[in-house]
């Protein structure tokens, strides 16, 4: 079987991170999957790609995502597939464009329990015949999927697959050495694994280390539009000695090791990839009390309310001061870790996979 999977880049973000986790294994049990980027800019994901010998096609390389040449680009590419796999709005949107003039069985995943243009009451028609053109829909957490029928009100097949990581490769991860992210030895260090983008929220635990002692530091793992605006409030506050910001790095197992403590704080979420990875580390992981967030994270880790700040320091403290309680947590984070083993996610995509093209 011969699958495409298509998304905007590669950049940091979710559903990359289960690209260039999952494609690897789909060939490694035998199917034919390559990879289609309307944007090719170069990253570490992608290299991670090119390193496992995937191929990679591009339709462009900077630029805007939404052109419409893209359409045109995309359909000399459904004529080799038996699956057309998209992710993230502008692949969904145009792939279902030009399946009108070219055949093809398109599959999607929804990565989000919301987004912008859900809230454009003009866009829903145009999303909710997107969507018609799928054979198969995929959302990755019951919330993904509960939002998207409110939110399209058509009988579409949905089928809910969560994420998953590689648990091992997190667990024995050697630890980076602090020096080399730019972080102290001897300080409790907090760290966030995001993207700076609206559905974060790294302003929470910014404005949080300023209610924590000062041998308390903050590792700021990602890139993306907001990071100006975070860096902005870290030197607004004084912080400028306690928060690193790494940008982008492809060694997160190995960075994730280094930390005391795994926060992701968030406005909304799909799902927690990155809660789990610091679960899979070994690591206390503290959580807004979020969609995607809470269903993982609560009962384990700890979660706190949306925007917090005060109470995210309260928890802190405590892991900081408490050592029984981290090492209860920690624990229970990791055994937590292994429902959301890769493994399961790939079977189950596998049984989608196959279920569609009979």
């Amino acid at each position: 079987m011969k699958i495409l999977q298509v998304i905007t880049s590669l950049k940091t973000g979710g559903a990359e991170k289960l690209i260039v986790d999952m494609v690897p294994m789909y060939r490694q049990r035998g199917y034919d999957v390559d990879v289609l980027l309307f944007d090719g800019t170069e990253t570490p994901f992608k290299k991670l790609l090119k390193d496992d010998g995937v191929n990679i096609f591009e339709l462009g390389c900077g630029g805007s995502v939404y052109n419409p040449i893209n359409i045109l680009k995309l359909l000399p590419y459904f004529h080799k597939y038996d699956i057309i796999h998209t992710h993230n709005t502008a692949p969904q949107l145009f792939a279902a464009i030009a399946s009108l003039v070219c055949s093809v069985v398109l599959c999607t995943t929804e990565h989000t329990t919301s987004n912008r243009r859900r809230s454009l009451k003009w866009y829903r028609p145009i999303d909710k015949w997107m969507y018609s053109r799928y054979k198969e829909i995929i959302s990755i957490s019951s919330a993904t999927t509960e939002n998207l029928r409110r939110y399209i009100k058509i009988s579409c097949p949905i089928d809910t697959i969560s994420n998953g990581i590689d648990v091992e490769r997190y667990s024995s991860a050697v630890p980076v050495e602090r020096k080399n992210i730019g972080c102290k030895n001897d300080t409790f260090l907090l760290m966030m694994v995001a993207g700076f983008r609206y559905q974060k929220d790294q302003d929470t635990i910014i404005r949080a280390l300023t209610l924590l002692p000062k041998n308390v530091q903050l590792c700021l793992v990602g890139d993306g539009d907001r990071r100006v605006e975070c860096k902005e409030l870290v030197k607004r506050l004084n912080l400028e000695e306690r928060v690193v910001f790494t940008g982008v790095r492809s060694d997160i197992p190995n960075v994730l090791k280094a930390a005391d403590v795994v926060v992701m704080s968030s406005h909304l979420e799909g799902f927690g990839l990155a809660a789990v990875e610091g679960m899979a580390a070994g690591k206390p992981v503290v959580a807004s009390d979020v969609v995607g967030l809470r269903d993982i994270v609560k009962n384990y880790g700890c979660v706190f309310p949306q925007g917090d700040e005060r109470r995210l320091a309260e928890i802190v403290e405590r892991l900081k001061n408490d050592s029984n309680f981290y090492k209860t947590l920690a624990g229970q984070c990791y055994l937590r870790s292994k429902d959301y083993d890769i493994s399961k996610t790939i079977d189950s995509y596998i049984d989608v996979y196959e279920s569609i093209v009979k």
